[in-house]
């Protein structure tokens, strides 16, 4: 269970004219309480949906309130939250480091008790599982843009968290790719929090929160969410 309790971020921005730094608010205050097994984050560009995301695992902490997993505090206990909370980011590129899949998976159970030789075969089965195991030696620049995604997962599922944070993980997938990380996060086990502009994936969550203006302006029923987001949108350009 994920729980945000009056929490408030913060950055300083340059005064225009040239005076001190500025505190500016980029999302808060918010308070929620995250037990559904499937929750979608959508607002538009800059709305603080991408801030939020990153809060759940302790990439970004609060400048007051408290974020808390399972009650470790992502301040104070920040590797112990991000063992059970995985983050997968829009452009796979971002997180894939090693030269070959393999070992970019490999990577991900170095702090497992498991010898090397069974970090490979269990790096060679997460690579089974998300159909790329006949690619598991060649260069990862050489696979396709829903391939890599495909590895961006493999490597943070395969350390079995208990929840994972998606941000955008289709944005920059064609439509056939996109169907597969949908109907991939669907399937999973662990509890799974998407921030997506896809409407339709959103509104088959079981939660939709909807941030405007670093606020939540909506939180609940998937249908009304989407709907109250449209209507928002619609209004902005008026």
């Amino acid at each position: 269970m994920i729980e945000l309790d009056d929490v408030l971020v913060t950055a300083y921005a340059p005064d225009p004219e040239g005076g001190a730094d500025r505190v500016v608010r980029l999302l808060g205050p918010v308070s929620l309480t995250l037990t559904e097994r499937r929750i979608a984050i959508i607002g538009a560009n800059g709305s603080g949906k991408s801030t939020l995301a990153r809060l759940l695992n302790g990439l970004v902490l609060p400048a007051s309130g408290t974020v808390r997993v399972d009650g470790l505090d992502t301040a104070s206990d920040g590797r112990a939250v991000r063992r059970r909370v995985g983050f997968v980011f829009t452009n796979p590129d971002a997180q894939i480091v090693m030269p070959t899949p393999l070992e970019d998976v490999a990577l991900s159970l170095r702090r497992s008790d498991l010898s090397a030789d069974e970090r490979d075969a269990a790096a060679r089965r997460a690579l089974e599982r998300f159909g790329l195991g006949d690619r598991a030696e060649v260069p990862a620049h050489a696979l396709s843009g829903g391939q890599r995604q495909l590895l961006a997962l493999a490597s943070v599922l395969a350390v079995e968290p208990d929840m994972l944070v998606c941000d955008e993980p289709t944005t920059l997938l064609d439509l056939r790719w996109r169907s597969v990380v949908d109907d991939l996060l669907a399937q999973l086990p662990q509890q799974v929090v998407v921030v997506t502009h896809d409407l339709d994936a959103a509104a088959r969550a079981e939660r939709v929160i909807v941030v405007d203006d670093g606020l939540v302006v909506f939180d609940g029923d998937p249908t009304r969410a989407v709907a109250h987001y449209r209507a928002l949108m619609a209004s902005a350009r008026a």
